[in-house]
């Protein structure tokens, strides 16, 4: 049976599910730890992979090998754009993911991969460029789950970011650019690999932190992160019910 994939940045990410896990172990293969279990009837791998798209797309991809799951989840949290919408401790999907910052800067100032000619990834015979689609089918029955607990969950475009926005006007900037709701540091390159392999990927994230003038103490990962993973154990859990 195809097992489920959760995959996030850090251990804090990931630590209520990793609870949830029943008969539980630890395989180490490619440099990245998989913790593998069940979840009611179904099987699920979860990973800490590391912080940015280098660690993300590795550890993704090691996952998919391993494993060849049914579905990618990517959780965590994600700073939110000021005129988004959102405050800290919104829950978050994504229906497509941008490259936010791949480029290249000339005298013009910067310009994409598109510009470059250069695609990210090919996938059924389309280039992708900046922009990565996810699972739409994912999307929307983590939508009607939401719905139908009354859950606030919010879709919408996110950004992956090599550097993070510490004020509201490069913030702002990139909002503008790219019409995105928030960012982080893995959720494209998660996306991108799962393209790659024809992998449907979901990713639902927490928003800790608007995206302005830097100020840690504003911040709330705990509430955000624990936000996400409890939808995300909801999400699995209604998929075990569906699955009998």
């Amino acid at each position: 049976m195809k097992s489920f994939g959760i995959i996030a940045a850090v251990p804090q990410e990931i630590e209520l599910l990793e609870k949830a896990l029943e008969k539980s172990e630890t395989v180490k293969s490619g440099g990245y730890d998989y913790l593998e279990g069940t979840i009611g009837n179904l099987a699920v791998v979860i990973c800490a992979g590391g912080v940015g798209k280098v660690n993300a797309a590795a550890a993704t991809a090691v996952m998919i090998d391993r494993y060849n799951p049914r579905l990618v989840i990517n959780t965590g949290c994600a700073g939110a754009y000021i005129g988004s919408g959102l405050a800290v401790g919104s829950l978050v999907v994504a229906s497509e993911e941008v490259l936010a910052d791949d480029g290249v800067v000339v005298a013009e100032g910067w310009k994409d991969l598109h510009f470059m000619n250069l695609p990210s990834v090919t996938a059924e015979g389309r280039n992708c460029y900046n922009i990565l689609p996810l699972s739409r089918d994912a999307s929307e029955k983590a939508l009607q789950l939401a719905d139908d607990n009354g859950v606030s969950l919010i879709c919408g475009r996110f950004a992956t970011v090599s550097t993070c926005s510490g004020t509201s006007r490069r913030g702002g900037e990139l909002a503008a650019l790219w019409n995105v709701l928030a960012e982080s540091m893995e959720g494209a390159a998660v996306a991108q690999v799962c393209l790659n392999c024809g992998i449907d990927c979901l990713e639902i994230r927490g928003i800790s932190n608007m995206v302005e003038e830097r100020d840690l103490k504003r911040w709330d990962m705990p509430s955000a992160v624990g936000a996400a993973q409890r939808f995300v154990l909801q999400y699995i859990e209604e998929m075990g019910r569906s699955a009998l």
